[in-house]
């Protein structure tokens, strides 16, 4: 079997029901994947049971798990029901994350460890899980941010939360390697969808549009066909974060 045929494939998406997540999982069932796709809070659920509609519709074996990941047996409990439902799993993404715009001298305790929560916290778990239930050979790619190659204030929660899972990812990769598992992060600029727009005003969307060499804010569509080259033909690449975001920040 071709490393980009994803046919029977089992592929289990936190954060799979809207924005990027929702498109990976339409993308991934229009070749024959089966879908785990995880949404967090009722907010969600619409647009998730719709995805969840879509990707039926394309032919594809899934099922929708609402939970909060921030508990470790909630994410425990995705897995294993994925496993139960499917035999096991060959993909993992983690498309979860949570932005926060606030001054430094303003955020509070409650805000600082709900985002370590959502970010860093959960994207750990999500690895340790992977780590431990993932089929050999599987392939995890987990989401984090361009900011991470910013120097700016505002997003010390967002930016501060997210940059552990650097680190995460190589050390997932040393660990899991022997199994051939591949362990990447994707780290898009900012993207048009609702999840950014919630944070920012309209001269700061304007500079974050202007900002990127290539010009405008990144599309999911540019991102959706690098998550899956790097969880099909671009397994050889592991340990890494990969920023894709038309010049916004660089390394």
């Amino acid at each position: 079997m071709a490393r980009n045929d994803l046919k029977g494939k089992v592929i289990l998406i936190a954060g799979g029901g809207k924005n990027l997540g929702g498109l990976l999982s339409r993308v991934f069932a229009a070749k024959g994947a089966k879908l785990a796709i995880h949404y967090n809070s009722n907010s969600a659920k619409a647009e998730s049971e719709k995805t969840l509609a879509a990707v039926q519709e394309l032919g594809a074996e899934a099922f929708l798990f609402q939970a909060d990941l921030t508990q470790v047996s909630n994410m425990s409990s995705f897995f294993d029901e994925t496993i139960a439902r499917f035999g096991g799993i060959d993909i993992a993404i983690n498309t979860v994350g949570m932005v926060l715009k606030k001054p430094f001298t303003e955020t509070t305790e409650a805000e600082y460890d709900t985002m370590f929560g959502v970010n860093s916290k959960s994207a750990y778990f999500f690895l340790q899980e992977a780590g431990k239930k993932i089929n050999d050979n599987g392939k995890i790619c987990t989401i984090v941010t361009s900011l991470l190659a910013a120097y700016t204030g505002l997003y010390s929660t967002y930016a501060g939360a997210k940059a552990p899972v650097e680190h995460f990812t190589r050390a997932a990769s040393k660990e899991f390697g022997a199994r051939g598992i591949s362990v990447t992060a994707v780290a898009p600029g900012p993207m048009d969808t609702p999840f950014f727009y919630g944070q920012e005003n309209e001269d700061a969307v304007a500079y974050h549009k202007s900002a990127a060499a290539l010009g405008g804010l990144t599309d999911i569509k540019d991102i959706a066909p690098l998550v899956e080259f790097l969880v099909t033909d671009g397994w050889w690449i592991t340990g890494q974060t990969i920023f894709a975001n038309g010049g916004y920040t660089t390394r």
